[in-house]
């Protein structure tokens, strides 16, 4: 099925793919180098984590407006020369004895800058290379790899660390940013002619914003995307937190309640392209949306030993595989239901506001979690998903996604799945 998406497809997916395993490879990278090499407290990693991703969103807001008139190709190409810059600065202070926590915030804002640019290009030259019939197609391979990278990367990574240093994952991963450069040079699928005259006033920053708050069923999945997305990371370090220290579990063990139910992901991924064309894309989204909503309060009730390990194996089990259909179904519907002119921008919008209330309710969470208990803030997070649901379309029609032809048109005159 993949050769029917196309060469370019193909090139593209690997590039992808090297990027999404280097990106496996480091996962958690920057707070093991903050902790064990350079000493960083724990409120300095949580601001480690929380500065990239905030001063990283503020950065990526002229870049919307900036892209959307320029071919994505060679955007993605240097944002990827970017990310490998920037990343590869770290090896070579590390072996000169120079680096700082300063220069570990520096390189996490211009990557996590970078990521944002990079996904908005890469989202708009999608749309341009695959026909929107076949894009819920595309976006679950992605989606698969994504998920497959999840389950190989943290677990070769950390014996890589183990072997090599603590720097040796963050070279890995600047070299993957590399490759994929070359792999997207290698696509020669030439892009649509680009919009003439591209406007370059200060209100096109907000386009994107205004865009998705200007389409009803855009609007109520981007709200819920939103509070999904930051509900769910915000109770991720407290659960680290309840099951390491409070309930002692042993490191392999958490990183196994963690690392194995990623396989649902790759389950999921495959089910989304079959799904969608059975049922409307309203049907399996707000499926999705709602079984995902219900999973993670389960991890509220975590105990320790053997039964707190299952209710965390089964309870992430369920969660990963509605998150794996909910999401690439979400992207095609999404770029599909999107005018040409406005896909750049949107998506930068999309990821910014993401990246700004992850770290904000991470941070409120860690707070809350401080004052209280962890496992009051996971349960304080669970209940408040279940309130997610509602948040979704609710108006359904009869059509799959397999049928959606829609480029060109504007949003407000095309029949919208969920409008």
């Amino acid at each position: 099925m993949t050769s029917a998406l196309g060469r370019s497809f193909r090139w593209l997916w690997a590039a992808y793919a090297v990027s999404a395993y280097g990106t496996g490879l480091a996962f958690g990278a920057f707070s093991i180098i903050a902790i064990t090499v350079l000493h960083a407290t724990s409120t300095e990693v949580a601001a480690l984590a929380s500065s990239g991703l905030v001063i990283g969103a503020l950065l990526a807001v002229p870049l919307g407006p900036w892209m959307e008139g320029r071919a994505k190709r060679p955007v993605m190409i240097t944002m990827d020369l970017t990310r490998f810059a920037a990343l590869l600065t770290i090896p070579v202070a590390y072996a000169l004895g120079a680096l700082t926590f300063p220069h570990l915030l520096i390189v996490a804002t211009t990557t996590a800058t970078a990521k944002i640019a990079s996904a908005a290009a890469s989202g708009a030259y999608l749309r341009t290379l695959i026909p929107a019939d076949r894009l819920l197609l595309a976006t679950s391979r992605l989606e698969s790899t994504t998920w497959s990278a999840t389950v190989i990367g943290p677990p070769v990574g950390a014996a890589a660390v183990s072997f090599l240093g603590p720097v040796a994952t963050t070279t890995l991963d600047a070299v993957s940013y590399l490759l994929s450069a070359l792999g997207i040079s290698a696509i020669r699928t030439p892009e649509p002619p680009r919009p003439s005259k591209v406007s370059r006033r200060w209100s096109d920053l907000i386009e994107g914003w205004r865009h998705i708050f200007a389409n009803r069923p855009l609007r109520r999945h981007f709200t819920n995307t939103l509070a999904v997305n930051a509900l769910i990371m915000a109770a991720e370090p407290q659960v680290a937190v309840l099951m390491l220290t409070h309930l002692n579990f042993p490191a392999w063990q958490y990183t196994l309640a963690f690392a194995l139910p990623c396989t649902a992901g790759l389950l999921g991924s495959r089910l989304a392209p079959r799904l969608a064309s059975h049922y409307t894309p309203a049907i399996v989204l707000n499926t999705t949306g709602t079984l995902r909503a219900l999973c993670p309060l389960g991890l509220a009730f975590t105990q320790p030993g053997l039964p707190g390990l299952v209710t965390v194996l089964l309870t992430q089990f369920a969660l990963i595989i509605s998150i794996s259909i909910h999401t690439p179904t979400l992207a095609a519907y999404r770029l599909t239901h999107t005018t040409p002119t406005h896909h750049t921008r949107l998506l930068t919008a999309w990821s910014i506001s993401s990246s700004l209330t992850i770290a904000a309710t991470t941070l409120l969470w860690g707070y809350l979690a401080h004052h209280t208990t962890p496992r009051t803030a996971i349960a304080l997070a669970g209940l408040l998903l279940l309130a997610t649901p509602f948040l979704l379309p609710r108006q359904r029609t009869t059509s799959p996604m397999r049928g959606l032809e829609v480029s060109g048109q504007e949003p407000s005159k095309i029949v919208l799945s969920g409008s």
